[in-house]
């Protein structure tokens, strides 16, 4: 584990409590017919209460409860540090017909290492794996799990109690997406990443800087590969400990949820990789994995994908999901590579795929599964949400099951971020041509219940940063990368920025090293940071910029086919005001632009990316601008209004009292607090 800070530079909630200050959540029962049932039938919600390692006490002795599925194995033994890794020591045994193996081991406590000796049927194989239920891994490149009781005293009931009203679709979300290995560094320690102790408060002091409702970590179940960034997981169950133990990632997400942000886990079922230790050939046989590589290898990531037909399967992802929503408290599960589970054929050339019964080319298990979780996610907790990723367009995919859709409550809009970011890489002058890359979104935005996602995809594997992306020389750069998040935030979504965003960083993510936080010292860096906070802020205010985001009522065109790049809309909400979103997409100032409105009066330019705090030249419109009794754009009343080059304009409606809360929102740049030294 990571060096801790200075004991003075911690916050007295972010403190892990002694075991016996707190009732165990998990039960120390043995496997139970109910169990074993279940999880054969594929319908176990919480297999990880029964499997697993479990520290119990048997006739008055104290020690630990095994139990794995390996049903086409001969013989399975515990081994471990508490019997010198022998395969003799501690045979399991079989329960009855389930395949599933167990026996519980006296004077084996927390903290003992552990793995499981598997033979196979026709004893020519003989395999050391890791548990596939263990709560707690070894740290990388060592693989074997650990007994760990995840006994805590959870602090975050007032979260709780409110999360469903922070959760809810017509609720303001906007997601900060990070790396914890990478978000922020120990140079002078050897580049080491915090742990979960000291991210705690220096993450939320960010997150809340930036106005930010929530965070996305990026997969932390135990992966051996880093540079996977998690998504290459071998721990369904365990938070990886390169930042610390279960209970520390607990406390982190505790004291995130008591300083008010939601937290949103990473979660990859679609796959797993082939390391040894971890879930492939698992007894001898392909029992997590498709035999058939054309069903059970995926050529693009290099790794086993799971049988989603096979009942046990199921049962096991199923209670994967629930086990970091129940345990954890994550208030959403973002499930990775939803598309790559849906298509039979996909990243597969002509022949490499085997039809469905139908001749199909959909994974009817993969549908079956996904159903599945979703109606156990939002059964058991109605207070969550799970999101997809998914890159096609598939049907229905935020729609209920019994409608037939695959009942998450969000997806992300990949299209969305694909359209946009081509169209701000275009010269400003061929952009009138091009304007139905930012129109054709609203032919489906109301299809589905969106997230817009500017992700870490979006800035790796040479494909540059955000600002990179942008057109022109450094100034206009940053004045199309002001855009994008403006047009961003008043768009009907949900909003996500991964990190680095707030410093406009000019280099591509690396996960071996910090976030480029000296740019937060130079001011055309900083004032992105402060532009990203007032976004925040606004949209938190503004009910019209989030209330209706998957109702068509809550979006308006004014103006989508301008030849001089004009693009305006209004964003609507019951009984709050609207406002009037312009997007000047070139580098030419326009003066007297007139814009059809539904009001007379004054309209209060609430928010310009021009502004010289935002780094910008300081054209505009003084404050806002009244309406004349000239009709446009089908309107009775109209403004004639200053456009900056090259940006955007928040106008709200007259006639209505909004509290600001822009004097909380600060710069948006690098925590102030200094990691110190132990």
């Amino acid at each position: 584990m990571a060096t801790h800070a200075a004991e003075d530079d911690r916050d007295s909630r972010f403190v892990v409590p002694a075991l016996d200050e707190v009732e165990a959540p998990l039960g120390s029962r043995s496997l139970s017919e109910l169990d074993l049932h279940l999880f054969q039938e594929g319908t176990h919600r919480r297999a990880y209460r029964a499997f697993g390692a479990h520290l119990a006490d048997k006739n008055g002795e104290a020690g630990t409860t095994f139990a794995v599925w390996a049903p086409n194995a001969a013989r399975v033994s515990v081994i471990g540090d508490f019997n010198a890794w022998d395969g003799e020591a501690h045979p399991l045994e079989r329960q009855g017909s389930y395949g599933v193996w167990q026996r519980f081991v006296p004077g084996v406590a927390e903290g003992a290492r552990y793995k499981y000796d598997i033979q196979s049927e026709q004893r020519r194989y003989r395999v050391k794996k890791a548990d596939p239920f263990g709560f707690h891994q070894e740290t990388a490149p060592a693989t074997a799990s650990i007994v760990c009781g995840l006994e805590y005293a959870w602090g975050d009931g007032d979260w709780m109690k409110e999360r469903r009203r922070h959760n809810a679709l017509s609720s303001p979300i906007s997601i900060y997406e990070v790396h914890l290995g990478s978000w922020m560094r120990v140079v002078e320690e050897g580049n080491r990443s915090l742990s979960y102790r000291e991210l705690g408060p220096r993450l939320a002091e960010h997150v809340e800087r930036l106005g930010f409702t929530h965070v996305e970590i990026l997969p932390v179940m135990e992966h051996p590969f880093f540079g996977s960034w998690g998504y290459q997981v071998t721990g369904f169950f365990a938070p990886t400990s390169r930042y610390g133990t279960p209970r520390e990632f607990m406390a982190l997400i505790d004291y995130l949820h008591q300083r008010g942000i939601g937290v949103i886990l990473d979660w990859v079922p679609a796959h797993f990789p082939s390391d040894e230790h971890g879930l492939s050939f698992f007894d001898g046989t392909h029992l997590f994995e498709h035999a058939d590589p054309r069903q059970g290898f995926h050529p693009e990531w290099h790794s086993f994908i799971f049988n989603y037909e096979r009942d046990e399967v199921r049962s096991f992802l199923v209670s994967s999901a629930m086990f970091w929503l129940d345990l954890y408290h994550a208030d959403a599960l973002r499930v990775d590579g939803v598309a790559s589970m849906l298509y039979l054929d996909y990243a597969r050339e002509e022949g490499g795929w085997i039809p469905n019964e139908h001749g199909g080319r959909e994974n009817l298990g993969a549908l079956k599964f996904l159903r599945q979780l979703n109606e156990a996610a939002y059964e058991e907790f109605p207070d969550v949400q799970t999101i997809a990723e998914e890159s096609t367009s598939w049907p229905m995919v935020t729609r209920p099951t019994h409608l037939g859709g695959l009942g998450f409550g969000m997806k992300w809009d990949l299209g969305w971020m694909h359209d946009t970011l081509k169209f701000l890489g275009r010269e400003p002058i061929h952009r009138r041509w091009h304007m139905n890359e930012l129109t054709f979104r609203t032919m489906y935005q109301f299809d589905e219940h969106f997230v817009l996602p500017l992700s870490h995809d979006e800035v790796v594997h040479e494909k540059g940063s955000l600002l990179r992306k942008m057109d022109g020389d450094e100034w206009q750069r940053l004045a199309n990368l002001r855009v994008l998040y403006a047009y961003q935030w008043a768009l009907p979504g949900k909003k996500l920025m991964f990190m680095g965003a707030e410093l406009a960083q000019w280099n591509e993510w690396n996960h071996d090293a910090s976030l480029d936080w000296h740019l937060a010292e130079l001011p055309a860096h900083a004032a992105i940071g402060t532009l990203i906070g007032h976004l925040n802020a606004h949209y938190r205010a503004e009910a019209s910029l989030f209330e209706l985001d998957t109702d068509a009522a809550g979006f308006a065109w004014v103006l989508g086919d301008d030849e001089q790049s004009v693009y305006v809309f209004a964003r609507r909400a019951k009984n709050h005001r609207t406002i009037l979103v312009i997007l000047n997409l070139t580098p030419v100032a326009r003066y007297g632009f007139r814009v059809g409105v539904e009001l007379p009066g004054y309209w209060q330019e609430l928010l310009n990316t021009d502004a010289a705090e935002y780094g910008g030249s300081g054209v505009g419109n003084l404050g806002g601008a009244q309406t004349q009794a000239v009709p446009s754009h089908g309107y009775d009343w109209s403004l004639a209004v200053t456009l900056p080059p090259c940006a955007a304009l928040y106008l709200a409606a007259p006639k209505a009292r909004v509290e600001s809360v822009l004097a909380n929102s600060a710069s948006g740049t690098a925590p102030g607090v200094v990691v110190k030294r132990a």
